[in-house]
């Protein structure tokens, strides 16, 4: 008996329609995939022009006069650096680090451990969440209010009022970031720890803190590079200043992004050439601190897949 091409029956009509919706998926899927890959693209063209007209113009004063020589004074000099600048911005970062990350973290850990659900941690939060928001200018002016002209402080421009302004900026990032890599630690680790008699403030110090450091690293490393690079606040606590200073108090700190701010505005080459060296070496130190924000994330990754 022989079989022709009639009798094969035809395909059910739900084949072809399921046929037609994988088709349509498909090409949906195509088509998401293409806008996000654009959008990616169209996202990375500001950085990469950012990056390309920092090196190109900063790459002639990126030398090492920029590091060992000071700016005495805003005439066009050959031998003129930001030698105090990079001094004044250490001694600030210096200050403002354990300020902002010690404050940070603790407030983290209250949030995740012992405020959970209450009016007080709901408080903390919304409060964070407006620092995050407001600009970095306001933090200068209320730092400038109280700290530096405010009565019974009164400390004047110098480091420790950058600081106090730089840690302020730094606070709601550090905050923010660590609570949600205290979140990340299973919840189970912390019943086991109690299983076994641990108080709360043992789970807490030597379970969940371990476990959770190359996260809150993280946190604070990202912080950090945003403080570093701040310049509003500065402007209105440290002042700036022409010499290298290395008293906390008294008298006015030169920062690097402030003197990136002053060279800038000089009609003078060597001024202008002097600010995009120090743009290029802000930017440099600020991918350093990115890069090693996001190994510390990784590494924490590979931790937590291991738990």
């Amino acid at each position: 008996m022989t079989t022709t091409l009639t009798d094969i029956p035809a395909a059910p009509k739900s084949l072809k329609i399921s046929d037609k919706r994988a088709q349509r998926r498909k090409f949906q899927n195509s088509l998401a995939s293409i806008a996000l890959s654009s959008a990616m693209v169209v996202a990375c063209i500001p950085l990469i022009l950012i990056l390309f007209v920092v090196i190109q113009r900063g790459i002639a004063a990126f030398n090492l006069d920029l590091f060992i020589y000071e700016q005495r004074t805003f005439r066009a000099t050959e031998e003129a650096g930001f030698a105090h600048g990079f001094v004044g911005t250490a001694l600030i970062m210096a200050l403002a680090i354990p300020m902002a990350v010690l404050v940070g973290i603790s407030t983290a850990v209250y949030l995740v451990e012992y405020g959970r659900g209450t009016k007080l941690a709901t408080a903390v939060r919304f409060v964070t969440d407006v620092m995050t928001g407001v600009p970095s200018i306001f933090v200068g002016l209320v730092v400038y209010a109280v700290v530096v002209r405010g009565t019974g402080l009164g400390l004047g421009f110098g480091t420790l009022a950058g600081a106090i302004a730089i840690a302020l900026v730094m606070l709601p990032i550090v905050v923010r970031s660590c609570e949600e890599m205290l979140k990340l630690v299973p919840d189970s680790i912390r019943n086991a720890s109690a299983g076994l008699g641990s108080r709360k403030w043992q789970t807490t110090t030597r379970v969940v803190l371990p476990a959770s450091a190359p996260g809150l690293a993280t946190g604070s490393m990202l912080a950090v590079a945003r403080g570093a690079g701040e310049t509003a606040p500065l402007l209105l606590t440290a002042l700036g200043s022409l010499f290298t200073v290395t008293e906390l108090v008294g008298r006015a700190q030169a920062s690097l992004p402030q003197l990136i701010y002053q060279h800038a505005r000089q009609p003078f080459p060597p001024g202008l050439e002097r600010a995009w060296g120090g743009a290029l070496a802000l930017v440099i130190i600020t991918l350093l601190f990115t890069i090693l924000a996001r190994t510390l994330g990784t590494k924490y990754n590979k931790i937590r897949a291991g738990m």
